[in-house]
């Protein structure tokens, strides 16, 4: 009879099998390096590894939970349970929302059925923030709506006026003198119009590039000044300038400066009210929070109404008044501020806006010397 071989005392025995858990270990911690919410969700609709990020979004303790509990939107469940049901490789997207008191977040969510490798499988659950794409379409949307408003009434008044002068007041000399003035204040403003328009395209698509020109600022006010000159002495402004007998040159395009400076004076004098007080104070200052090095600041005040403090964060928006008719009545396109905004951002300045109602406005642009 032959004895058995006997097992070498050195040879230590297998380790039992570790089970699921074990295999399961490195890819939790490849997922764990993904910055994106990330779900692995086995065949009974349970959550096997929920990485950190995931976690944030949806809440602590997500291993061993329901994910349709976790999810709880009818659209994302739908695409998860026909990933869990497809055939391998297979993907289904659908929108997920998370909405805050402060903001709502939309997630483009993509179940992807997983092929069984090495023990895992499941569909793999991710979440892609897709709100700054759905800010910039809904941007654009509203973009075109405005501009095809804005263009549509005086198109329609000259429309109007045109079938007049072609109809009953064809031989009627007064009528045709005053629709005729009618007409041309509406082709003037949607030449206004298309101008900021195309101003605005201009600076948006340098906004990336800083402007290298030596630009004295106290010249930019004056070239300014002189240009709004006869609305000045039609409305009876007087207009106070500080600050130009100092050195005031800086790194910036001149002829976005002067438009600058051009639209908030303009500004002033329309909403400051006529015999009233525009001061403007140009001011070299040696720091500035959020600044490094010697800013210079021009501050721009009139004595008007003054705005709502509920509008201020929203000036700057195209298309955006706070009185439309008024705003139309004195020429307005609503682009003003917005060009302003972006001229501001190129030189990697900042605009602030102060007002109060019944005191008046102030419009602070602070930028940096080199």
């Amino acid at each position: 009879m032959t004895d058995p071989v006997a097992q070498p005392a050195d040879v230590p025995p297998e380790p039992p099998s570790a089970g699921p858990a074990a295999s399961l270990a490195p890819c939790a911690a490849l997922l764990g390096g993904v910055p994106e919410p990330v779900l692995l969700v086995g065949a009974d609709r349970r959550i096997r590894i929920a990485n950190p990020a995931a976690h944030e979004l949806l809440g602590a303790r997500l291993e061993g939970q329901s994910a349709l509990l976790a999810i709880r939107q009818p659209d994302p469940i739908a695409a998860l349970e026909r990933a869990i049901q497809a055939a391998p490789g297979t993907r289904f997207e659908a929108r997920y929302s998370l909405t805050t008191p402060s903001a709502e977040t939309t997630y483009r969510m993509v179940a992807h059925r997983l092929a069984p490798t090495g023990g895992l499988e499941g569909v793999l659950v991710s979440f892609l923030d897709i709100s700054h794409v759905e800010e910039a379409e809904q941007m654009r949307r509203d973009f075109i709506a405005n501009v095809s408003h804005e263009l549509r009434s005086p198109l329609t008044v000259l429309s109007g006026f045109i079938e007049t002068l072609q109809g009953s007041a064809r031989d009627d000399p007064e009528a045709r003198a005053r629709f005729l003035e009618i007409m041309a204040q509406e082709a003037r403003r949607m030449n206004r119009l298309v101008g900021d328009l195309l101003s605005l395209s201009k600076v948006e698509a340098n906004e990336r590039v800083r402007p290298r020109e030596s630009v004295c600022m106290a010249d930019v006010i004056q070239t300014s000044l002189a240009a709004l000159r006869p609305q000045i002495e039609e409305n009876g402004i007087r207009v106070t300038l500080t600050g130009a007998e100092d050195d005031t040159r800086l790194q910036g395009d001149r002829d976005q400066l002067v438009q600058v400076v051009h639209n908030l004076v303009e500004n002033a004098i329309k909403y400051g009210g006529a015999g009233g007080t525009v001061r403007l104070a140009l001011a070299r200052r040696a720091s500035w929070p959020g600044f490094f090095g010697e800013v210079l600041t021009l501050s721009v005040s009139d004595e008007g109404e003054g705005i709502d403090p509920i509008h201020l964060p929203r000036l700057t928006e195209r298309f955006y008044r706070v009185d439309s008719h008024r705003s139309r009545q004195m020429g307005g396109t609503g682009l003003g501020l917005a060009i302003v905004k972006h001229i501001v951002n190129r030189h990697r300045g900042r605009l602030s806006i102060e007002s109060e109602r019944g005191r008046g406005s102030t419009f602070l642009m602070v930028l940096p010397r080199n």
